[in-house]
């Protein structure tokens, strides 16, 4: 598995419901934790978390071709079943 530094710079969501909704209250869960015990790592990453889950788009996926939103997981695999019936013919 190879990092696709130029696909990192395409701004596409691919960030499912979910894993949305993961990253906001893991990133507000982070928050809350780092403003009682005062750890700037924490905080820093909790507020990763919260903007990509804003956001729906994470560079890091985005580099490693990951890709978890349910619409367009479908139109990728419906493009790869297009693309593999035409060369059976």
């Amino acid at each position: 598995m190879s990092f696709d530094y130029k696909r990192m710079m395409k701004f596409e969501h691919n960030l499912g419901d979910n894993e949305k909704k993961y990253r906001l209250y893991g990133g507000l869960a982070l928050i809350a934790v780092s403003i009682f015990t005062a750890q700037i790592a924490l905080l820093v990453i909790g507020m990763v978390l919260v903007a990509t889950g804003f956001s729906g788009w994470c560079p890091v996926c985005s580099g490693l071709n990951r890709n978890t939103c349910s619409a367009a997981a479908a139109a990728e695999e419906n493009t790869a079943t297009d693309d593999s019936s035409g060369d059976q013919e």
